[in-house]
């Protein structure tokens, strides 16, 4: 399943994590820089919130 993700803060970023883990494809958004740890997982960076729709 493709799944869209605006916010990868505290909570965020481990949400996105599992999310991974369970083997969707995740699109991702943040105003901030995206961490690491989410795009070496295999989530794609969108340059807008629009992108995740």
């Amino acid at each position: 399943m493709n799944v869209g993700f605006i916010g990868l803060g505290i909570m965020g970023t481990p949400m996105a994590g599992h999310l991974i883990d369970a083997g969707h494809k995740l699109f991702v958004y943040d105003v901030f820089k995206i961490p690491a740890e989410v795009t070496d997982k295999g989530a794609t960076a969108v340059a807008s919130s629009a992108e995740v729709a």
